[in-house]
């Protein structure tokens, strides 16, 4: 046996992809094992990942494991994976909204949850923080609908419309909604200086900073931002500095070592008209309420992530926030936040409730995305690149 084979599904879910293996079907449930699996199924490490099903892309870089759920108030497991290109990292101390997206379709084909006309109701236990993610997905003759008249920018046509709410997911990694305790810091980062950031833990932990404060603009266009190495060290330097005041490290040489893939840096200013990556067409400032670019580990997100858009919006409603400084220049309190972003706009719904113990709390934090399953098959690892298996075979 030169290669072993594992069952899988290929899905896009808003403006990602990512392989999802039913849990049983894992070849392996050592955790060191499986991630020697998925880096040869993927092919990584590669910048091209030629050798494998990853499309090298931090986007196209994904894979989930879905499986019946472990607790009572949960409908489905969904473990998220964001797979290294050109590392052998795999990393599991973050989410993806917009894959979150695909687990609730999966979950009704794979009938993990009874399929229910028109609307099936889908709590997805997200185990990498221990939080739940409420998807509602259309359905039709059984089966999860795939045609509708929802389009989301960054993605081509139309497809049915999947509603999430992240609600559930606050503190998912530091316990707290403002981790800080403060909707706005003021940081030391080492080579810049003092910096203004704002803090949130919602879905994915995130750090906000102005635009104007590194240099960017809403018109600056993606190809370029990119390709520009020392941008992306000011980046790193700034997300490697909001870990130590965190308390996560004791300085940056140690938060670097740690690799860990958040928090997030995301980069919020004025509306201005901007180039949309994907298509080359010029989107108007009129057209959102806040521009922003999402950064992580040197990498620039060429869409916005549906964690880092609910995240956003949440933040949008903490008074005192960059991002509510931003946001408030152009909407009312409540409003839907539209967020311009490389590939267009996202928007989405955010209520926060009254404080307790000095934390807001939230209400909503919901979002639009589509779904849809791409491909059905066999995935295929030589057992070349599997140590545990190398040895049976030598």
């Amino acid at each position: 046996m030169d290669q072993i084979s594992t069952p899988y599904s290929y899905y896009r879910g808003g403006t990602s992809k990512a392989a999802i293996v039913l849990r049983k079907d894992l070849p392996t449930t050592n955790d060191a094992e499986l991630k020697a699996w998925i880096l040869a199924a993927y092919g990584s490490p590669d910048r091209r990942q030629i050798d494998g099903i990853g499309g090298a892309d931090i986007l196209t870089s994904k894979f989930a494991v879905v499986g019946p759920s472990s607790r009572p108030d949960a409908d489905v497991d969904y473990t998220f994976f964001q797979v290294g290109i050109d590392s052998s990292k795999v990393l599991t101390d973050l989410n993806c909204g917009n894959i979150s997206a695909s687990i609730g379709p999966f979950a009704v084909d794979a009938g993990l949850v009874p399929a229910v006309e028109p609307v099936t109701h889908v709590r997805i236990h997200a185990t990498n923080f221990g939080n739940i993610i409420h998807a509602s997905v259309p359905v039709r003759d059984g089966r999860a609908q795939v045609i509708g008249t929802q389009h989301i920018d960054g993605v081509p046509g139309y497809g049915a419309p999947i509603a999430l709410d992240f609600r559930e997911t606050v503190g998912g990694k530091t316990g707290k909604l403002l981790p800080t305790g403060s909707a706005f810091d003021r940081i030391d980062v080492p080579g810049i200086g003092q910096m203004d950031v704002s803090i949130v833990d919602l879905a994915n932990l995130v750090c906000y900073v102005k635009a104007e404060d590194v240099g960017l603009a809403a018109s600056d266009n993606v190809a370029d931002l990119i390709g520009d190495t020392e941008l992306m060290d000011r980046i790193e330097g700034i997300r490697l500095a909001s870990i130590v005041a965190l308390g996560m490290a004791p300085d940056k040489d140690s938060a670097a070592r740690q690799g860990l893939a958040t928090p997030w840096v995301s980069v919020v200013g004025a509306p201005a008209n901007w180039p949309d990556f994907a298509s080359g067409e010029t989107h108007l400032a009129s057209e959102c309420d806040i521009s922003a670019r999402l950064f992580s580990r040197r990498n620039m997100h060429k869409a916005y992530p549906g964690t880092g858009s609910a995240c956003l919006a949440v933040a949008a409603e903490i008074a005192g926030s960059i991002p509510h400084q931003m946001a408030s220049r152009n909407r009312s309190a409540g409003d839907p936040l539209r967020i311009g972003h490389p590939c267009g706009v996202l928007t989405v719904r955010a209520k926060i409730g009254p404080k307790v113990a000095g934390q807001p709390t939230v209400e909503e934090a919901s979002l639009i995305r589509t779904a849809r399953r791409i491909a059905d098959g066999n995935l295929y690892v030589p057992v070349d690149k599997l140590p545990w298996l190398r040895v049976v075979q030598e």
